[in-house]
């Protein structure tokens, strides 16, 4: 049986335990809501759980609200940016000073006001602390007045307005070194208790600014898969986030809310030989196959996308061409669509890539045309997909072998090995962080070593960019220029990117949850971005 038909089997006996453990639960007790007062308290299993804590100068919120935190502007349901904390804001003509006007009437929960300073404070911590929330453009951050306060650049940044959109803002007198798990801010709810791999619970903070949360309190549960999907049919929970492979079961009292996002799934290929180069640490860089663009093209026209978001997705996302897919920066010209494995073969054809053994695998130079594909050993969607674009990539002549692996031996062999990633950002920046040469085996950014000079110019361009349509006409033309050049698959194909996912949740008939943004990567709660608006109906 290939390998979708086989995950689809296996999914469908998997959902049928889990409605029969569901059902044992709903006899013990469980009940839908409906009917009687609105509750006070919502019961969230939505995943999220930040280890590290809620310290948004460390990386806490930058993929969805802070929620115990503000931030300088927003993004409304249809991802316009709009004011928070601020009132407004200016950029001087060389795109060195943004000018930030900061609203008087918020305080943060421990009473004290908000002010320019906190601001101030609040950026400088986050590029001094070497977090997740990138910063390091930032010379200074300076309190011009009580509600006034500058932020001057070392250069031009286009996207640092999304800085302003993610990092919350800190009260300087109490970011001590417990704040991570202590917060205190000034956004809609306050925090209350934080039990580390159970729960977080939180309070509506009625001294909020804006919009009042309807409910008091937001229990925020930490379970596994089946354990929210347990909870979720014995009426435990208002809200629960299932994988797809979860999300074609019914669900007494509750609706299935699939919520579209640029959270993505691809193979990103190492793109230069093996020639025993290492990092720093020693960690090899290279790879004879995949180096090959003939390989990573053939891999990008053999790899059927529609069958993977309906085998391995449940049809819960949609075909994946590139790292921001419908976005306003997205190229569509450098997208490979359709499924196409006798162009591939044709491809491996020309290039010398040929089964001269009768074994299937091509071979080219004694070298054979395989490689290894890691993926999170925990990660059972990756699996899947991982487990499937090897099934369809063997009829070409690529042999694929896939390895579920711990994050410590990705973290080894990132540089030599395909890896199946997951990305997605509503910030044009990831693109420079997953393809410049400047930002080649750092962390996680750009892990193949890609390079193209071309490329390089046209980010560059993008990321220093004054005014934003010419930021916009930089981005497109990293993935294709009108030469042909660029990162996607129709130039480069640097990655095979999969599938964008559908981000899946049970909520409750009685919860209206307004209309959810177009979420990014699956990290936080990014569902919690409209929870100010949520509102009980029965």
């Amino acid at each position: 049986m290939p390998a979708v038909g086989l995950l689809r089997a296996t999914r469908a006996m998997l959902a049928l335990m889990v409605v029969v453990l569901v059902s044992s639960a709903c006899a013990g007790g469980g009940s839908p809501s409906g009917g009687g007062p609105a509750p006070t308290e919502l019961r969230l299993a939505i995943g999220g759980e930040s280890e590290e804590g809620y310290d948004p100068t460390l990386g806490w919120g930058r993929y969805g609200s802070p929620l115990f935190q503000s931030t300088l502007l927003t993004r409304d349901a249809d991802l316009n940016i709009v004011n928070d904390l601020a009132t407004g804001y200016t950029v001087s003509p060389d795109g060195l000073v943004w000018t930030v006007d900061v609203r008087g009437d918020a305080r943060f929960t421990d009473g004290s006001p908000v002010t320019a300073q906190d601001v101030a404070y609040s950026f400088t911590a986050a590029s001094r602390s070497g977090g997740l929330t990138d910063v390091t453009v930032l010379r200074e951050a300076v309190a011009i007045d009580g509600d006034t306060v500058e932020l001057r650049l070392i250069r031009p940044q286009s996207t640092f307005v999304n800085r302003l959109v993610s990092l919350g803002i800190v009260p300087q007198h109490a970011h001590g070194p417990d704040y991570a798990r202590n917060p205190v801010g000034s956004g809609p709810f306050r925090f209350v208790q934080w039990d580390q791999g159970q729960q977080l619970i939180v309070e509506r903070n009625d001294d909020y600014y804006g919009t009042k949360p309807a409910f008091e309190r937001i229990v925020f549960v930490f379970t596994g898969e089946d354990a929210t999907m347990a909870s979720a049919s014995a009426g435990q929970v208002d809200m629960a986030a299932v994988p797809s492979s979860l999300a074609t079961a019914t669900v007494a009292g509750m609706r299935l809310v699939p919520v579209t996002s640029v959270d993505n799934r691809g193979i990103m290929f190492p793109t230069v030989p093996d020639t025993g180069r290492t990092t720093a640490d020693g960690q090899p860089i290279g790879n004879n196959v995949t180096a090959d663009l003939a390989i990573r093209r053939a891999v990008n026209y053999a790899i059927d996308r529609q069958a993977l978001v309906d085998g391995v997705l449940e049809g819960y996302g949609s075909p994946a061409t590139g790292p921001v897919d419908g976005l306003p920066w997205y190229e569509p010209r450098s997208a490979i669509t359709g499924y196409d494995p006798a162009r591939a073969s044709a491809i491996l054809d020309t290039a010398g890539w040929a089964d001269t053994d009768g074994d299937g695998i091509r071979e080219r130079g004694g070298v054979r045309a395989a490689f290894s594909l890691l993926y999170p050993a925990e990660d059972t969607l990756r699996q899947g997909l991982a487990l499937s674009a090897a099934d369809m990539l063997r009829p070409v002549g690529i042999e694929v072998v896939t390895n579920g692996v711990s994050w410590d031996v990705i973290d080894s062999r990132l540089h030599a090995d395909a890896v199946l990633f997951g990305w997605g950002s509503h910030d044009p920046t990831e693109m420079y962080n997953l393809y410049s040469s400047k930002q080649a085996g750092i962390e996680y950014w750009n892990p193949g070593f890609y390079a193209n000079a071309s490329v390089d110019a046209n980010l560059d361009a993008a990321l220093g960019a004054t005014d934003p349509q010419a930021a916009m006409a930089f981005w497109k033309a990293a993935q294709l220029d009108a030469n042909g050049q660029g990162f996607g698959p129709a130039g480069d194909a640097a990655w095979a990117w999969l599938v964008n996912l559908q981000h899946t949740y049970y909520v409750d008939e009685c919860l209206d949850i307004g209309k959810p943004q177009i979420e990014p990567h699956g990290h936080g709660w990014p569902i919690t971005a409209g929870i100010t608006g949520w509102r009980w109906t029965c």
